[in-house]
This record gives structure tokens, C-alpha cells and sequence, in this order.
């Protein structure tokens, strides 16, 4: 599973996106969307089945080995929105000479799939979206206020950090963005135990999903996140849009006891996507399941050449 190619890949804004490629390389294109925004996934490599497909993974702008990283203060974060992320990706698919690719995208890996999916229908021969979410206003409200009320002592620390704000993810985009960085090492752990906590009812997957990670990554990885989605993840009513997925197979599996992306906006996507099949696990969480897992493997058995 260790690349057979690789690179960085000029994609103008003085960005430089990094990318390989693994498993066979006449296999079925397939482009694996990592989650955060700003969360490289180590488990990309393991996504498919590399005797089939030829996998491209793709490190999105600010993060893991793409440059310049989000964790600098003085790299603006102006050209880091979903659209650049969409054209970057035309970009790289026309480097590596693929026609069409699979889309393969977890959490806000499925938001970026379905913008890309819907801008570029053409281009796609599947998707397989696993922890749906589609960044919309609702939500992101949601996970930033809305689950709170099972979380109360959480969200009052979480809350408190930010100044009480109205806009809480607003006010720590803007901490994210202090020259100070304490200010940005303390708010992005605030965060990270947020986000935790919100998946710790959960029985399966790592209990510190977020902060286990060295403090450049975390700190990239929240300044993306609060960037992307004080800006309503830069997307515009992907559920409105979904008539233009129609004829692109589908697989969209997600945990019946994820509280960080509940399990009705990927039954909402199913309703208005009638080339997409719906898989709710019943034991699984954001984080997935032995189940989970099996449901993934079917999907990806389902699409194989």
C-alpha cells in the first residue's frame, strides 16, 4: 500500500496541494476525500481494494504535507474554500490523465464530493459517502449549539472560550487567527474537546478522535474547520441541488448514533437521489463499527470493475 507516484501539485493562490497514488495503477480511478476540512485521514490508503482500484489521495489546501500549512499564522486563509478545493481537484484528475473517477469521501469529505459531484457530473462514475453531512446552516448549528443540550457542562467551557459569543464558531475563527500562539494553541484544543466529547457516547473508534495529534496539525486543523464553517462551508443548498447527481450510483452509509451528523440528512440526500442506496447502521456512530466497516466493503465491492 506505500505510493507507487507522488508529488505536489502547483495549483495557483501559492498553493501546492500534495498527492499519490496506490494499488494498481490500471485500476478503477478513485479519489479518496478526506474528512475535518483539514484532517488527512491515515487510513486512505486502506480505503479500497487495491488489487482493483488506482487510488488518488490528496492532501487539502492548509493541510498535512500540502503548502504552505494552515498552522502558520501569516498563510492567509482567503483562497481556502470549497470552490478552489473543487478546482484543484480538476486540476490534479487532468495531471494524472483520468477521465472519470469514483468519489470517495467521509464527513466533510462528503460535502466536498457532492459540490464536486454536482459541479462536474461528467466526471464521476460513483460516489460512496460515509457520515454524511452536507455543511448546511442547520447543520453546523447543530453540532456547534444544538447538540449541547446533552453536553451542558461541555458546551458552557466550550462556550465560555469564546466569549459567550452568539456566533461561537465565528468567534473562534477569529481566535484562530490570533498572531499570538497561545491564543491559538489553547483555543484549538477548547475545540478539539469539543468535538470529542460530542463523539464520546460513541462504542467504537479512538476516544480522542481530535486532539491526538501533534500540535501544528490540530492547530491547521481547527483554523480550517472554524474558517469553512463561519462561512457555511462555502456551499451553497447541496440538498437542493441533488436532481443533478441523477444517473451517478450511489452508496451512502452512515451510523443510526451519530450525534456529530445526524442520521437525517443522509436519509434527506437517499429521498432526492433515487440512484443513491442508504445503509443506516444501527450500532454505529461517526466513528464507525465492525458493521460500519462491512457496509463500507459492500459498497466498494458493489462499484468494483
Amino acid at each position: 500500500m506505500e505510493p507507487y507516484d507522488h508529488g505536489l501539485l502547483d495549483v495557483g493562490d501559492g498553493h501546492h496541494v500534495y498527492w499519490e497514488t496506490v494499488g494498481n495503477p490500471d485500476g478503477k480511478p478513485a479519489v479518496f476525500l478526506h474528512g475535518g476540512p483539514g484532517s488527512p485521514s491515515k487510513g486512505a490508503r486502506r480505503s479500497l481494494d487495491p488489487a482493483k482500484y488506482r487510488i488518488v489521495i490528496f492532501h487539502q489546501r492548509g493541510c498535512g504535507l500540502s503548502t504552505p500549512h494552515a498552522s502558520d499564522p501569516a498563510v492567509s486563509m482567503s483562497a481556502n474554500t470549497t470552490d478552489a478545493l473543487i478546482a484543484d481537484m480538476e486540476l490534479l484528475r487532468a495531471h494524472l490523465g483520468v477521465e472519470k473517477w469514483l468519489l470517495y469521501g467521509g464527513s466533510w469529505g462528503t460535502t466536498l464530493a457532492v459540490a464536486y459531484a454536482q459541479r462536474h457530473p461528467d466526471r464521476v462514475s460513483e460516489l460512496i459517502l460515509i457520515a454524511l453531512t452536507l455543511s448546511s446552516a442547520g447543520e453546523i448549528d447543530w453540532l456547534y449549539r444544538g447538540v449541547a443540550r446533552f453536553f451542558p457542562e461541555a458546551w458552557a467551557r466550550f462556550s465560555a472560550h469564546a466569549g459567550d459569543a452568539v456566533d461561537v464558531v465565528r468567534a473562534y475563527a477569529n481566535l484562530m487567527e490570533s498572531p499570538d500562539r497561545a491564543v491559538r494553541e489553547q483555543a484549538a484544543a477548547e475545540w478539539c474537546r469539543w468535538e470529542d466529547t460530542v463523539l464520546s457516547l460513541e462504542n467504537f473508534g479512538e476516544p480522542e478522535v481530535f486532539s491526538g495529534r501533534p500540535s501544528d496539525d490540530v492547530v491547521a486543523l481547527v483554523r480550517i474547520i472554524a474558517h469553512y464553517y463561519a462561512n457555511g462551508g462555502f456551499v451553497d443548498d447541496l440538498l437542493g441541488g441533488a436532481g443533478r447527481l441523477a444517473g451517478i450510483p450511489g452508496a451512502i452509509i452512515h451510523g443510526r448514533r451519530d450525534m456529530s451528523c445526524p442520521v437525517g440528512t443522509a436519509y434527506a440526500l437517499a429521498q432526492a437521489w433515487p440512484d443513491a442506496e442508504l445503509t443506516v447502521v444501527d450500532d454505529s456512530g461517526h466513528k464507525g463499527s465492525p458493521a460500519f466497516r462491512e457496509a463500507i466493503d459492500a459498497a466498494v465491492r458493489r462499484f468494483s470493475p
